[in-house]
């Protein structure tokens, strides 16, 4: 769960509090589409505390899977390569990883005769 500080004060008067509730959605008022959309993969759990949350969060999605908007766009593999090519792309820094696939994407489309592809 995220927590997010906002600079908004709480209503003090009870006129403020009166104006907070009119806008919030309910049986006056239904949800608007940017509010549908934020609450879009929202657990709800009426009752129960902390531990109905886990367990409805448990049953929503199990620790480690994927979600529906994240697809595998790369394959694992082991290889093997010399030192001398690994130290130098560890040395470009963070992300030498993504250098090093961009790199034999370069290699690859010079070979194929393709334009690149997006990353």
């Amino acid at each position: 769960m995220k927590f997010v500080t906002t600079r908004k004060s709480p209503p003090v008067t009870p006129a403020e509090w009166e104006a907070l509730i009119a806008a919030a959605p309910g049986k006056d008022r239904s949800l608007t589409a940017t509010e549908k959309e934020k609450m879009a993969n929202a657990v709800f759990v009426s009752g129960g505390g902390f531990a109905a949350v886990r367990a409805a969060v448990a049953q929503k999605r199990q620790r480690g899977e994927r979600g529906p908007q994240v697809t595998p766009t790369k394959q694992l593999v082991s290889v093997r390569y010399s030192p001398e090519v690994l130290q130098y792309f560890k040395a470009t820094g963070t992300g030498w990883q993504t250098r090093m696939n961009e790199a034999l994407l370069e290699w690859v489309n010079k070979r194929s005769g393709r334009s690149r592809r997006g990353a």
